[in-house]
């Protein structure tokens, strides 16, 4: 049995869009963010590609590429010890009030 994640080969998918497009700046700080705590050590390859298979079937499918890029580093970091769920919450809450809603 497929997982959610495991779309390749299956025709209900639809299309890939190979398309070129530009990245928005939040999509380049999630990049940025993903290579740096990998040369740092905190997470590994495998562990962002196992956060990302667990991750529950809705929240997958309804997430863009570099936010489920987001949502697995915040479960390692979680996981790991580095932030509490809390204290993400709280600083998303806090640059939201800043800068407004995504």
């Amino acid at each position: 049995m497929r997982s959610t994640h495991d779309m390749g080969g299956d025709p209900e998918a639809g299309p890939i869009d190979r398309s070129q497009h530009q990245l928005d700046d939040w999509e380049i700080l999630a990049d940025a963010l993903n290579q740096v705590a990998g040369v740092k050590g905190i997470k590994r390859t495998d562990e962002t590609r196992r956060a990302r298979e667990e991750m529950d079937s809705k929240a997958y499918l309804s997430l863009s590429y570099y936010e489920r890029w987001i949502a697995s580093l915040e479960t390692i970091l979680v996981e790991k010890g580095f932030m509490t769920r809390e204290e993400i919450d709280r600083k998303v809450a806090e640059l939201e009030e800043k800068w407004g809603e995504p």
